[in-house]
Parts: C-alpha cells; sequence; structure tokens
C-alpha cells in the first residue's frame, strides 16, 4: 500500500465521487476504488471542448444545465439515439423556425385546431404527407403491377400503417 498526497479541494471531490459510487452500487465504497473507477470510466477531452461545453452552460443558464458532465451525459445520450436510427433529425436553421413560430402565434392564435409552434406544424405536414402518399397508393395499386408486387406493397403499407398508428398513439400521450 502506497501514501497519497492531494491537496484539501482534490480530496473534497474525491469524497463526493465516493459518496456518488456507494450510492449508485449500494455498498461501502474505499478511496481506492473512487480512484480506480476515475482511472477506468475516465474520458480525456481536449481542453479547447471542455472550455467550449463550459461557456455554452455559462452563456445558457436557461437550458437548465448545471455541470460540463451533466451537458456531456445528455450530448452521448442524443448521439446515440441519431446513430442507432431511432429516430430522423433534420436541420432547420432557427431563424425559420422562430419566423413560423411568430406566424403562427399572430395568425392562427383564434384558429380551431391549427398547430401550437412551428415544430407540432413540421410533424402535421409530415404526417399530411404521409397520409397523401398512402392514399395514392390506394387508388393506384389496382393498376398494372402484378399479383406478386401487389401483395408485397400491401404488406408493406400494413407494416406502415401499424408503425404510423403506434407513432400517433404515442403522440397522443406524451
Amino acid at each position: 500500500m502506497k501514501t497519497l498526497r492531494i491537496s484539501d479541494s482534490a480530496h473534497e471531490k474525491l469524497t463526493t465521487l465516493l459518496g456518488d459510487l456507494t450510492a449508485q452500487t449500494k455498498t461501502l465504497q474505499t478511496y481506492t476504488d473512487a480512484i480506480e473507477s476515475l482511472l477506468s470510466n475516465s474520458v480525456i477531452l481536449p481542453p479547447e471542448l471542455l472550455a467550449e461545453v463550459e461557456n455554452f452552460i455559462s452563456q445558457n443558464k436557461q437550458r437548465g444545465y448545471t455541470t460540463k458532465e451533466e451537458f456531456i451525459r445528455e450530448a452521448i445520450r442524443f448521439q446515440l439515439d441519431w446513430l442507432n436510427d431511432e429516430y430522423e433529425y433534420f436541420e432547420v436553421p432557427k431563424e425559420k423556425i422562430e419566423k413560423m413560430d411568430a406566424i403562427i402565434d399572430y395568425m392562427a392564435a383564434d384558429t380551431f385546431n391549427a398547430p401550437s409552434n412551428a415544430k407540432e406544424c413540421i410533424s402535421q405536414a409530415i404526417d399530411d404527407a404521409i397520409e397523401r402518399v398512402f392514399e395514392a397508393y390506394t387508388e393506384s395499386k389496382e393498376h398494372v403491377w402484378d399479383k406478386q408486387t401487389v401483395k408485397e406493397l400491401e404488406q408493406r403499407l400494413k407494416e406502415i400503417e401499424e408503425y404510423w398508428e403506434d407513432m400517433r398513439r404515442r403522440r397522443k400521450t406524451a
């Protein structure tokens, strides 16, 4: 066993980590456990990237981030969702979203069943486009396709309709 000299500040942080580890594992942990956890679970990031994260947090307090660790955890989760193909993302300039929100606020305030914001409007537009494609498919499926193609398309349409119905149910419960 070796003796290790650390500053009071480092000791305080290590003690906090020790408490977190004890809470996570529900078993008593030692300082050795805390140090081993740091060594095996840490990721070293470039100082300029960490500075950028800290700067973002301090300039965007309204977003609710209080620590860089919290921000980085959420960023990793978002990236995993993106890469796992669970969601599809596309970029729309913030200026356009804000402009659309302003137009919706101004014009649709008294309109029954109008979207309440740009994101809802975009989502409804996608829903409407999908419905139009389904309708066009349904109208044209009796035409020139052979029976096997029609059967395959009907199966695919059924799968898409089931998926879409599931998405609607989720949206209503969210």
